[in-house]
Parts: structure tokens; C-alpha cells; sequence
């Protein structure tokens, strides 16, 4: 069975348990995948699936791509990802995986790129609360001193400070599967997960269970 597979982000939205209570949810579009190449322990060093996701027109598609999947008699894809897997000979290329490999109940990582914001300041890229507001204070929303005096006449590693804020890497753990709709391929998660709208997202089954 696959660990995990690649998706969309659709949006958020929420539902109502059986019980009255509201549960904020993030819906995704989770696969169809197809498996565009089987890597082995014997020959790779581990095992694991490299999945596709999303079909491409062919014109859009470069030849080393084509060459690819033409491997695996699959399509050109927009989307290239690994996931691991315990038994690879259960698997073939071409084949497609869906998300009926999860259910409802179970607990699984997501990992997404959040966000871009650009370059941002302090208060906004670290939650500073920013200087004072009145009686003729000229410092607002500036980091303020960041001097070290005559030692070590150097600013630290790390500071906080303006800066790139987003577009990074970023995995939520834990998070409990609400709802599996398997004719539709969304995966109703309670929460929220990184990224904006459309987003390319990868769901695995979790490795660090909450007790």
C-alpha cells in the first residue's frame, strides 16, 4: 500500500458532526495518481513510488518529461513526486492510485509551500508588537538597536529581522481525516493546511500518531 499521495488544495469550509459541533475543515482534491516509476531497494537503494499527478497537454510537455512517462505508458503530468512504500512489487507503472487508501478517522502529514509574502518587516514576519504610538515617539514599526557594543562588535546569526517572509516548506502533522469522497477525490481534513488555493500538496499516512 502507498504512504501517501499528491493533491490540491481546494479551500476551506466546515461541517456539522453528528453530535451539533462545528468542525472547520480543508478540503482537497486527492489524486487520481499515476505511478510513473518504481524505484526498489535492489536497484535504488530503498523503495519507493514516484507518483504524477495532473494531467498536461503533450504540447506543453517537454521531451525529457515525455520520454519519462512514455516509460510508463502514462501521460505527461504537471506534478512529480516520491512516496514511500513498503512493498514495490505490489505496484506496476501506469497504474493509478486513489485515495481510497485512506479512511475517516485516521491521521495523516500534510506538506505544502506556504504563503509568499515577500520581503516584510518585523512586526509582520515575527509578530513584533512595535513601539509606541504617541508623545512624540519617532519608532513604530522598526526593529529598534540591534548593536552588541565594542563585543563582539557584531550582529548574531539568526536575529530577527526584515526579511523573506513565506514560500517555504511546510508540513503539518496529525491532522484527522473527516470525510473521504472517493467519486468526487476530495479528502476532508479538520484544520488547516499551508498554501493558498490550488496549491500542490502531499498527504501521508502519519509517523508521529498523538496519543
Amino acid at each position: 500500500m502507498s504512504n501517501g499521495l499528491i493533491g490540491k488544495k481546494m479551500g476551506m469550509t466546515g461541517l456539522f458532526s453528528p453530535e451539533g459541533q462545528y468542525i472547520p475543515v480543508t478540503v482537497i482534491q486527492l489524486g487520481p495518481c499515476v505511478v510513473t516509476q518504481i524505484k526498489t531497494e535492489a536497484t535504488d537503494g530503498y523503495n519507493a513510488l514516484q507518483l504524477g499527478f495532473e494531467e498536461k497537454k503533450a504540447t506543453h510537455a517537454n521531451k525529457p518529461l515525455k520520454g519519462h512517462v512514455k516509460k510508463a505508458g502514462a501521460a505527461p503530468v504537471k506534478v512529480i513526486k516520491e512516496v514511500s512504500v513498503d512493498n514495490p512489487e505490489d505496484f506496476s507503472p501506469g497504474q493509478t492510485v486513489s485515495l481510497d487508501i485512506f479512511n475517516i478517522g485516521e491521521r495523516v502529514d500534510v506538506v505544502g509551500t506556504t504563503k509568499g509574502r515577500g520581503f516584510q518587516g518585523v512586526i509582520k514576519r515575527h509578530g513584533f508588537s512595535g513601539g509606541r504610538e504617541t508623545h512624540g515617539s519617532k519608532s513604530h514599526r522598526v526593529p529598534g538597536s540591534i548593536g552588541c557594543s565594542a563585543w563582539p562588535a557584531r550582529v548574531f546569526k539568526g536575529k530577527k529581522l526584515p526579511g523573506q517572509y513565506g514560500d517555504n516548506r511546510k508540513t503539518v502533522r496529525n491532522l484527522e481525516i473527516v470525510d473521504v469522497r472517493p467519486d468526487e477525490n476530495l479528502l476532508l481534513l479538520k484544520g488547516a493546511v499551508p498554501g493558498s488555493r490550488s496549491g500542490v500538496v502531499m498527504v501521508k499516512k502519519t509517523t508521529s500518531q498523538k496519543k
